[in-house]
């Protein structure tokens, strides 16, 4: 029940309809799910964790999506926008769960969740934390999605390269050459190295299996940024984080 829950979380936060990149229906029902497992399961730290982790994610909906529908990442959003009740209760689920019991996968996502959160600016990020977090995950599951994320967050602690070693590893993996977040993260990382052409070149590869079209408007856009700052163009080169965190 609680990956179908969340299944249905994730589509309605990226949806794979290229009308919208956020399905605000399936977001609500999603939450409404998972809180009605909490009143059914109350002593079950993952249904709390999942709840937390959903509401402690979906609490920066309308930050997310510009006037004009495009995707803002996390770093650029507006976090006077997010839903500061979604917030409080997300925080009570993960009290909750810590108090039923040691927490899984859900509940240690979710604690990465009220990191970001809790960060007034992208620049206060508590990077440490979060990778201390993800890498209790990796010891839990092997997920592609993790190590991703893993990736980010050493990014910021020790550096772009040590960081790209991890995402090329991922990309090892069978199987993984089609998710395009991968793909992304590569390009990032290679354009901090100022590999410029490298990045360019993984841009193209998620461009060309990226499947929403206000995720492909964004990296068009970082397409340009990247040959920009590869000429030259300083005020170009600021780097971005992966639509990971979003």
């Amino acid at each position: 029940m609680l990956p179908v829950i969340y299944l249905i979380f994730t589509e309605g936060h990226t949806s794979a309809e290229p009308a919208a990149l956020v399905r605000g229906d399936l977001c609500d029902e999603a939450i409404w799910l998972a809180e009605l497992l909490v009143e059914l399961v109350p002593d079950e730290p993952e249904v709390h964790g999942l709840a937390a982790l959903i509401l402690l994610t979906d609490a920066r909906r309308d930050a997310r999506v510009g006037d004009d529908g495009s995707l803002t990442l996390l770093e650029d959003q507006d976090r006077t926008r997010w839903d500061r009740d979604k917030i409080e209760r997300g925080r009570e689920h993960l009290r909750a769960a810590h108090q039923a019991g040691p927490i899984g996968v859900y509940g240690l996502q979710a604690a990465a969740a009220v990191v970001h959160d809790g960060a007034e600016r992208f620049e206060d990020t508590d990077w440490l934390a979060i990778l201390e977090i993800y890498d209790a995950l990796a010891c839990l599951t092997d997920s592609t999605v993790v190590g991703l994320n893993r990736a980010i967050a050493l990014s910021y602690v020790q550096g772009p390269a040590a960081a790209l070693a991890e995402v090329e590893a991922l990309l090892e993996r069978p199987g993984t050459g089609g998710y395009h977040y991968l793909h992304v993260a590569r390009a990032d990382l290679l354009g901090r190295l100022d590999r410029g052409e490298e990045a360019v070149a993984a841009i193209d590869r998620a461009l060309a299996i990226c499947p929403n079209p206000t995720e492909r408007q964004l990296l068009e856009g970082r397409r340009v940024a990247l040959v920009d700052a590869d000429d030259g163009n300083d005020a170009a080169a600021q780097p971005a984080s992966p639509p990971a965190m979003e």
